[in-house]
């Protein structure tokens, strides 16, 4: 892979445009991410990915963010519907016999994850913005708060791993959010700066301690949260929350920031772009698919330097050939262990 843009870029609809494949070809963003403004059936989506990988003339990553629940961009009829994973891995623990609650739900988010990573390889994704290794806590906030699986880290960790492996079994490469917790945020980043006031040692030992297992898996993405007792910045452009991450957590994978669109990143984009990977980030989200906006983070972010560029080719290495499965049989087990029936 060529040294290319230090970007992952969206588009504005269901078809790619000439300026934007004219654009993309410039520009040679990593990779894309799709929304649901992007996505109509199957046979439109197989066209989409297959035009944006011939604008950059490689096969670029192309990202989404199907957690399944709230948050899910390929939804029915053309796709299965999913339970909040909050509430899928509460139904499993509790229907599980005595003491196998926590195998069968990691179990259950292996079948779930593995399924919907044939989902995304049918239609040419092969990314996922998932697992949300997000520690819950009495107040967060509920844009996230059904999305995460457990208030203890280390069940996290147990789980989003689960999450993480199904989707290397079907080629598609996980990205582990928010990078270093967002679970103690009590504002949604998308409208504000949220601030966590928490002591170090508390994060250490919670919300640090359920990404730090996970350590090894070769993307993430970072929570625009100011953690006080590390900075006033918010931790995307802040020199010393990258610090943490990469040698507190250990994580040496690519690091993508959040949406820079985001409501809780003040400046221009240009600004945002230019303090996010100056303060340690790799790669520059953004969303929108809006050219005119794409245009100023493409200019801000440059080419990706040597290891970026190293740990982008890593991140690719992961990416393979889908293993061979029985999808009826992994959607037979799977309904069972949510309704009680599975071995445990």
């Amino acid at each position: 892979m060529s040294s290319g843009g230090a970007t992952v870029l969206g588009c504005a609809g269901t078809a790619l445009t000439a300026a934007e494949s004219d654009f993309f070809r410039d520009a040679d963003p990593f990779g894309f991410i799709l929304f649901a403004r992007n996505v109509e059936t199957p046979e439109q989506l197989r066209r989409l990915t297959g035009a944006l990988r011939a604008a950059v003339g490689r096969d670029a990553p192309v990202f989404v963010d199907q957690e399944g629940g709230r948050v899910q961009r390929l939804r029915a009829p053309h796709w299965r519907e999913w339970l909040p994973p909050m509430d899928a891995v509460a139904q499993t623990i509790a229907a599980a016999p005595a003491g196998q609650g926590l195998t069968a739900a990691a179990r259950m988010l292996w079948l779930r994850y593995r399924l919907i990573a044939a989902e995304l390889r049918s239609v040419g994704i092969d990314g996922n913005c998932a697992p949300c290794a997000d520690v819950l806590t009495p107040d967060t906030h509920p844009f996230l708060k059904n999305r995460c699986y457990s208030d203890d880290p280390r069940i996290v960790a147990l789980l989003s791993r689960a999450v993480a492996e199904a989707h290397l079994a079907g080629g598609v490469l996980p990205v582990v959010k928010h990078l270093p917790g967002h679970g103690r945020a009590v504002a949604d980043s998308h409208l504000d700066l949220p601030r966590v006031t928490v002591d170090a040692e508390t994060l250490e030992s919670s919300d640090f301690a359920a990404f730090r297992p996970l350590r090894d898996l070769p993307l993430a993405m970072t929570a625009h949260i100011v953690f006080t007792a590390y900075d006033d910045q918010p931790a995307t452009c802040s020199a010393p929350m990258i610090k943490v991450i990469r040698d507190n957590i250990g994580f040496a994978g690519l690091l993508l920031t959040d949406d820079l669109n985001m409501q809780a990143l003040p400046g221009t984009l240009a600004e945002k772009t230019t303090r996010s990977l100056a303060a340690g980030c790799d790669i520059a989200l953004h969303c929108k698919g809006d050219l005119a906006e794409m245009q100023q983070v493409v200019a801000a972010a440059g080419s990706m330097g040597p290891a970026t560029q190293a740990r982008a080719q890593a991140a690719i290495a992961a990416r393979h050939a889908p293993d061979p499965v029985d999808i009826a049989a992994l959607e037979a087990e799977h309904a069972a262990l949510l309704n009680g029936q599975g071995d445990g």
